[in-house]
């Protein structure tokens, strides 16, 4: 739509809001139904009371006559008629009743369809549409091109003059129209037109029987009468060839080989009207290759082929046939190499040029043989050593022989001969690489089978023993050309031994000792075998292990040890060795001795024997366990009357101890693994021998006898106490020998008293004791002159009557003096006294 008209619809928009609030209460609407290039139809909705409706159309912005239609109540479409095409109206209905009233009215604007188009021709040039021009009508914006045909019709919206409608069948009358179209609608169809479509094209296929012609084919057109057939070369040289025919096939003969050509075909109706045409490219088959040269390679068993290229060709075929075998290759190359051809064979060969239409006829064969085949039979013998013969049999259309005889270390040597033997010089352990060639005109022929053959390998000369024990030999040797394996054998006069291996040593194992042996190394190959004539070393095994018999021990540190001796000449070394340390002794005997050994030691004991030939495996080793050794200090300490604590230092290789103590009377003993024991039931006032004995795990001892020791003065019995006057006190006992001194004891809180009685006397008075005290009473025997005193005595229990009734002792029970309580102790026994009167 223009710029003009979005103006005046603005400006109408605002018109119909303004018709829209007047009849915003009646809810009377109005819309377009249908427009043409001269009509407008209006749909409304019925209105309550109305009468009749009438409808007035004004053009806008355009000169011209307002147009007015009365319509019943029951009509609800109306068309207004005879309006200008392409036109902007502005459209009022309104609802009247029966007395002329307006109830309601509405407004719309509305633009009327262009003018109808006038079809000047339509014509078809393809079979499947037909092409319609027409002269352009105003305001048009698109046009509707509609092809009916019968029932059926195709439409095709175009923009302008000329338009196409396509999917239409072929050599079909259609009758065709078209409308104009703008934003407010179509118009009318204008006055139709009849056009038939052309005819279809023919499907055709070619093909080149031979280089110079190709047929073509092709299939039946509905409504054709005949046919036009048109061919030429594609590059455009040449000129075109065309004919007429009403037949379905034609062939055109003299063209140019290998030659890519275009084709077009097309039919055409009664009228000679032609159809669609079809296009088709078909290259002609190419002419044989011309020139074919053979050149053979008689080191590959092949041939290079080449030709002269044939035009058009897009590969070459070529085939080589002999009496017993076939060859065939495709390349796309005139030159190309033909492989794995016979030997001795006499070939016909031809190439054939193909391109996409065919193959040309096989060229002229070619003839031509082939080098002769490797000879056969081959054989070769060492008739004595340092000579090898060569021998192979006789090969069809060889002229002469060439052998190669090439060493494994590079050299190479040939003999050239018409016969079918030669002979070559050899030495040991080379390996030689034999192949024999048969030539004639061809060339040499193919490499055949190459032979090989080892002569004996050479033998080894400077091996000796590395390694020499009682029962093993170690031999090594250098590496000799041609060996693979070697086998080592040694001989005594009642065994035999092999050793087979690829290293260059050789270890024999349980061997017997003291033996000699001739070892011999032989060098072996698998394909030779062994070369016996190798000569042997002696070599004598080590001396035998020696079996000691007993050790005996001479004194505390001196032992003796024994053995059996069965190596003669040998020297015996005897090891003694432990944690304490080693010892040795020698002997060319039996036996040895050795001195100083450590007490309470654990020792192992073995015996080497030594001559030229090696050491022997040492003896089986002997345990000797040295007695363990004595305390170095000891003491005795009386704990009570009849107990004392024996203590020691620890003995080396000791486990556990006996502590005794000996008198004329008795014996105590005690078995501790401590340092330490208490030996009881002892008497007083005796003398005792003291010995400690140190014994190890394994239960062997040690006796070890210390000084004397005496046990100290009995404790005195029948201990009473009397009351004497001015708080005095005397303590009375029984001594159980004349002539012992005591000292008497008492502890108080408030004092201590000690009363020291010497000589005879049997009591102790403590005076000046206080009063109201509790006391401890202890009366013991003094055991040196610093009046040293015993810290035990017998702890018993006493009771009795008061000497002169003064008072009774009872341990631990409380006994009334006077009328208050004093407690006191004897000899750790409690004693109650009356207190001060």
């Amino acid at each position: 739509m223009s710029g003009s008209c979005k103006l005046f619809l603005s400006s109408g928009l605002f018109l119909i809001s303004f018709k829209m609030i007047i009849s915003a209460s009646t809810g009377f609407t109005v819309s377009i139904y249908d427009v043409t290039s001269r009509t407008v139809s209006l749909r409304w909705p019925k209105f309550p009371d109305a009468f009749s409706y009438r409808v007035m159309a004004t053009p806008v912005n355009t000169l011209g006559h307002s147009l007015l239609a009365h319509f019943s109540d029951v009509t609800l479409v109306g068309t207004l008629s005879s309006l200008a095409p392409n036109t902007i109206y502005s459209v009022m209905v309104d609802a009247i009743d029966k007395n002329g009233i307006i109830l309601a009215e509405a407004q719309i604007m509305q633009l009327t369809a262009p003018e109808i188009p006038m079809i000047d021709q339509a014509y078809s040039k393809l079979s499947s549409s037909i092409t319609v021009e027409w002269a352009a009508v105003s305001g048009a914006s698109s046009y509707l091109l509609t092809a009916q045909d019968g029932e059926m019709f195709i439409e095709t919206i175009v923009t302008n003059s000329p338009g196409t409608v396509t999917g239409l069948k072929a050599a079909t009358l259609y009758k065709i129209t078209i409308r104009s179209i703008n934003t407010g609608g179509r118009s009318q169809s204008s006055p139709s037109k009849k056009a038939k479509t052309v005819l279809a094209a023919p499907v055709m296929i070619a093909n080149s029987p031979s280089y110079n012609n190709i047929v073509v084919n092709w299939n039946a057109v509905y409504m054709a009468v005949g046919f036009s057939v048109s061919i030429m070369r594609s590059d455009g040289l040449g000129s075109m060839l065309k004919e007429n025919t009403t037949n379905n096939s034609l062939a055109f003969s003299s063209l140019d080989p290998g030659t890519l050509y275009t084709i077009k075909v097309y039919a055409w109706d009664i009228n000679g009207i032609p159809g669609d045409d079809f296009t088709y490219n078909q290259r002609t088959r190419p002419l044989a290759p011309g020139d074919v040269q053979v050149v053979f390679d008689s080191g590959s068993l092949g041939a290079i082929v080449s030709c002269m290229p044939a035009e058009g060709a897009s590969s070459y075929s070529i085939a080589a046939y002999s009496n017993t075998s076939k060859w065939n290759f495709t390349s796309t190359s005139t030159s190309c190499t033909v492989s794995s051809l016979e030997c001795g064979a006499e070939y016909s060969l031809t190439v054939v040029a193909s391109n996409e239409a065919g193959s040309s006829v096989p060229t002229e064969a070619v003839i031509f043989k082939t080098a002769p085949c490797a000879p056969e039979s081959i054989t070769i013998e060492e008739k004595e050593p340092g000579n090898l013969a060569v021998s192979w049999s006789d090969v069809d259309l060889s002229d002469y022989y060439v052998a190669f005889v090439k060493s494994d270390d590079g050299l190479e040597v040939h003999c050239n001969t018409s016969c079918t033997q030669c002979l070559f010089q050899s030495d040991c352990g080379f390996t030689y690489f034999i192949s024999v060639f048969a030539y004639n005109k061809a060339g040499q022929s193919p490499l055949g089978d190459i032979f090989n053959y080892t002569t004996a390998p050479c033998c080894p000369s400077n091996f000796s023993p590395v390694f020499v024990s009682s029962n093993t030999v170690q031999i090594i040797w250098s590496p000799v050309r041609g060996a693979e394996m070697y086998e080592t054998k040694a001989v005594a006069q009642t065994s035999e031994l092999l050793c087979n291996d690829t290293a260059t040593t050789c270890t024999f194992s349980a061997l017997q000792c003291n033996t000699q042996y001739n070892i011999t190394v032989y060098s072996f190959s698998e394909i030779r075998g062994s070369n016996m004539s190798c000569e042997p070393k002696q070599v004598t095994t080590a001396p035998c292990s020696p079996e000691i018999l007993n050790i005996s021990k001479d004194t505390l540190s001196i032992i003796s040890v024994h053995w059996h001796a069965s190596s003669d000449g040998a020297m015996y070394t005897v090891t003694v060795k432990g944690e304490a340390g080693r010892w040795h002794c020698t002997s060319s005997g039996n036996s040895c001795s050795i001195h100083n050994l450590p007490c309470g030691s654990l020792f192992f004991i073995n015996v080497v024997a030594t001559t030229e030939a090696g050491y022997s495996l040492p003896s089986y080793s002997v345990p000797l366990e040295t007695d363990p050794c004595c305390p170095a200090d000891l003491s005795v300490t009386q704990v009570t009357q009849s107990v004392a604590n024996i203590s020691w230092s620890s003995g080396t290789g000791a486990k556990t101890y006996i502590a005794i103590l000996e008198s004329h009377k008795r014996q105590a003993s005690c078995h501790t693994p401590q340092t330490s024991c208490l030996l009881g039931c002892i008497t007083c006032g005796t003398d005792y021998t003291v010995t400690v004995k140190a014994v190890s795990e394994t239960g062997l001892g040690s006796d070890c006898i210390y000084k004397r020791f005496s046990s100290s003065a009995c404790c005195p019995s029948g201990v009473k106490l009397y009351r004497l006057g001015n708080n005095s006190i005397r303590i009375y006992w029984r001594s159980s020998k004349e002539s012992i001194n005591y000292s008497t004891d008492l502890y108080g809180s408030k004092r201590n008293f000690t009363c020291i009685s010497t000589g005879a006397l049997t009591y102790c008075d403590i005076t000046e004791i206080p009063c109201g005290d509790v006391y401890m009473v202890a009366v013991s025997p003094l055991i040196d002159r610093n009046r040293s005193k015993l810290a035990f005595c017998p702890k018993k229990m006493y009771s009795g009557k008061n000497l002169k009734g003064t008072a009774t002792v009872k341990k631990m029970r409380q006994h009334i003096w006077g009328n208050k309580n004093v407690h006191i102790y004897i000899n750790h026994v409690r004693l109650i006294l009356k207190t001060c009167q």
